[in-house]
């Protein structure tokens, strides 16, 4: 795969030491109280030969487009996947940026007590400062030029921006943007994925009716076209 320059990475952190660490497919973005490349690189293949073994033996759990249980002696990356599945209505590839930021992530604590890792959109977050992060939106007028702030937390927590209009994911949505605050990264990644495929041709009725059905949702902005939606904990800035 030939390597795209990911132009949307725009999260305030001047505090952290900013590194990059590619493997494969992955290309993660991290924020952390030092530079842990060597550390992020060992956590990162072996997470990833775990999910790929899982996948030779298992090779629906890489094409299914709906919910798949998985076996009990799965690893964790993969219960992880499979759990978020069923709560977000996706298939378990639908959470693999988002689950793979949160497995390192958490990898990562021992050896900083504050960490940003975005993956492809899909970001893992525990932070002690209010953080900004910009939204790209495609050709939508408020692409880059909005944001949310993000309030720090005790816990860890995940932030994911689906795209119906951007980026080669598959969608059945028509939104620019939808990006989600969730208490794990996984689910965040499967629930933007979910939500985006709510999003049509019409206003955001299919959105508002389904919102309830999702309690783990603690915000959402969306962005279509020059419309904006936005529901819950998420405070929405300028950027520029």
């Amino acid at each position: 795969m030939q390597y795209q320059k990911r132009f949307y990475r725009t999260i305030s952190a001047k505090d952290l030491v900013q590194f990059s660490v590619q493997v494969k497919e992955s290309d993660l973005f991290i924020m952390a109280s030092r530079n842990l490349s060597d550390e992020t690189e060992k956590e990162l293949k072996k997470q990833r030969y775990l999910l790929e073994k899982y996948i030779e033996e298992h090779p629906d759990f890489y094409l299914s487009f709906k919910p798949l249980p998985c076996d009990e002696d799965a690893p964790d990356i993969v219960k992880m996947m499979s759990q978020a599945s069923f709560l977000c209505d996706v298939g378990p590839m639908a959470t693999v940026a988002g689950a793979i930021a949160e497995m390192i992530g958490n990898h990562l604590l021992q050896f900083t007590d504050q960490i940003i890792i975005e993956n492809g959109g899909d970001i893992f977050l525990k932070t002690k400062k209010e953080r900004l992060i910009s939204i790209f939106a495609g050709n939508s007028p408020f692409s880059m030029r909005i944001g949310i702030k993000v309030k720090p937390r005790d816990t860890c927590f995940g932030i994911a921006t689906s795209s119906g209009t951007v980026g080669h994911s598959t969608s059945k949505g028509k939104a620019n943007s939808v990006t989600v605050l969730c208490p794990t990264a996984t689910l965040a990644d499967g629930l933007a994925t979910c939500i985006c495929n709510l999003i049509g041709d019409d206003d955001f009725s299919m959105l508002k009716n389904n919102i309830k059905n999702f309690p783990f949702l603690d915000g959402i902005l969306v962005i279509k076209d020059k419309e904006l939606f936005a529901w819950g904990d998420i405070e929405i800035i300028e950027t520029r």
